[in-house]
């Protein structure tokens, strides 16, 4: 979810029409002019110090809630549901630079002087995104990775992180597709219905599909695989092929990075937050010149008691939870259910801490009192509302005044009528364009067994997929791997595929509440005869006619 660059007003939101009073000289009093900026900030939990001695570092994941943070598409709007941020373990450097020169966040200073925090990330997660394409309300989910000091980005089997219509060029792609019966759009997963505080699991599982390479560059044997806990689907859906962390080192000729990526790291997450980053706002002043700010409705699901529940079961995971049993069976030994092996999980116990907001730089005061973080009973993160007049149970306050230098939440009944923000309404999203992958190079050769099929998503999209041979799908076709090498691994596969189903609790269930549903469209059977080791990856994405 990380976009560390400020916000940029958008084209939008710079075309939208000021709307002026009938006297609009009068000192401005009425004019409501748009913004963005208008809200950032973490809404976060952490957690007690890991066990030094447990290896809790080969996995971590728990259960997030699911809810329409908005009630209607917002135009430049980017705000992330409960969600994480791994890393390479690279605490033993203090002073080296692990950002090479020429890299986007080599350029972030206060980053160094090792620039281990924007080195290499896992992250996304659920939310919203400024640069989705196909908006339907509730959130989506996406694999997103940074692997090269965020000088690129990797959200799906095929493309970027929504930034743009066309797929990755081969050499950038990471994610391999691996679930054969679960589709990926470029555009993340959408859920059925409404969905309004069930929860999503999702694990992240360092995995060995191969064995560590010795080559240019040495690589380790750590396959980053995406588990997915929801109503109607369980099991792994895709991973990171190790190469796509280690190839930094060979690409800016830095020896020192060998060996540092989060293909032979340790992981580590440290907590999670609700990553409030672009946010549009209206401003207008009063009769007296004091400035007021409008924000888009932000709803929480909140029980009777005020209580919203969004986290719960952050676990982390040993090898002894799957990748020693998955390394065993790969190797020749008995099948492992893939199940995540309890004896080798860590539940820490959470904790959280007051959420500093700001506007525009200008900092914001007074949502305490309306709402606050909490861990409830059975360490669960969440946020408590409290009776005040600031903004009903289930609600962000929408309206800020101007004190100073900072911006004070008040109710909306002491928004002066004059300012007109009353009536505002922020401009809803349009419809992206379609993703479009090219028909040569890695997606052409060797190219897909059987397709094209089409899928019409809850999202008002259509995906175009077609079935590839694992080994044969375009992100691994940028490695001269031996035909030893890509055999073993196809083989390893189809085994998979044959023993793990997709109602098998993989992660253990959630401790309270319900499972959410992911779009029924998603769920896909092989055809005959390509029941294990092809996998459908998606080669288009455009709006349904």
């Amino acid at each position: 979810m990380k976009i560390l660059s400020p916000p940029i007003l958008s084209i939008a939101l710079l075309s939208a029409a000021c709307i002026a009073q009938d006297n609009p000289a009068k000192s401005g009093v009425g004019l409501v002019t748009p913004h963005s900026q208008g809200l950032h900030g973490y809404i976060g939990f952490g957690h007690e110090k890991l066990p030094p001695e447990g290896g809790y570092s080969a996995g971590m994941g728990f259960y997030a809630a699911v809810w329409p943070l908005v009630d209607q598409p917002l135009a430049d709007f980017q705000i992330g549901l409960p969600s994480a941020w791994i890393q390479p373990d690279n605490s033993d450097n203090k002073d080296k630079p692990l950002a090479p020169e020429g890299t986007l966040a080599r350029t972030w200073k206060p980053r160094g002087p090792t620039w281990s925090s924007v080195f290499q990330t896992i992250e996304g997660g659920l939310g919203y995104w400024a640069g989705n394409h196909f908006r339907y309300g509730p959130p989506k989910f996406s694999m997103n990775a940074t692997p090269q000091c965020y000088d690129y980005e990797i959200g799906s089997p095929g493309w970027s992180f929504f930034y743009s219509n066309e797929a990755l060029p081969d050499h950038r792609l990471g994610i391999a597709q691996l679930s054969n019966r679960l589709l990926i759009p470029p555009d993340a997963l959408p859920f059925r219905g409404e969905p309004n505080g069930e929860f999503l699991g999702y694990t992240w599982m360092a995995l060995p599909f191969t064995d560590p390479s010795p080559g240019d560059p040495p690589t380790g044997d750590q396959s980053w695989t995406c588990f997915l806990s929801a109503a109607n689907f369980q099991g792994p859906i895709a991973y990171y092929i190790p190469e796509t962390w280690s190839k930094i080192g060979r690409l800016f000729n830095e020896p020192f990075l060998h060996g540092r990526g989060l293909d032979s790291r340790p992981g580590i997450m440290g907590g999670g937050a609700m990553e409030i980053n672009t946010v549009p706002r209206f401003d207008a002043k009063d009769a007296q010149g004091t400035t007021y700010s409008k924000l888009p409705k932000l709803q929480f699901p909140v029980d009777a008691q005020g209580r919203a529940f969004l986290v719960q079961d952050v676990t982390y995971y040993s090898k002894a939870a799957l990748y020693d049993a998955f390394k065993a069976w790969r190797d020749g030994g008995p099948a492992c259910s893939g199940r995540l092996d309890a004896k080798g999980a860590f539940k820490p116990k959470l904790n959280t801490r007051t959420t500093r907001y700001d506007q525009a730089g200008k900092k914001i005061v007074g949502v305490e009192r309306a709402f606050d973080t909490r861990i409830f009973e059975g360490n669960v993160w969440g946020l408590q509302w409290v009776p005040n007049n600031i903004s009903p149970n289930g609600l962000f306050p929408q309206y800020f005044q101007q004190v100073g230098e900072e911006r004070v939440a008040v109710p909306a009944a002491d928004v002066p009528a004059e300012t007109r923000l009353h009536a505002q309404q922020f401009k809803r999203a349009p419809t992206g364009m379609p993703y479009t992958s090219p028909s040569a190079g890695a997606w052409a050769k060797p190219g897909p067994r059987l397709g094209p099929f089409n899928a019409s998503l809850v999202d008002g999209s259509v995906v175009t997929y077609s079935w590839y041979r694992f080994v044969d799908q375009p992100s691994f076709q940028q490695y001269r791997w031996s035909e030893e090498k890509k055999a073993k691994l196809q083989a390893f596969v189809e085994k998979l595929h044959a023993s793990w189903p997709t109602d098998r609790d993989y992660m253990a269930p959630p401790t309270h509440g319900r499972l959410v549903a992911l779009d029924e469209a998603l769920i896909v059977t092989p055809p005959p005869g390509l029941e294990v080791g092809y996998v459908p990856v998606i080669t288009r994405q455009t709006a349904r006619e």
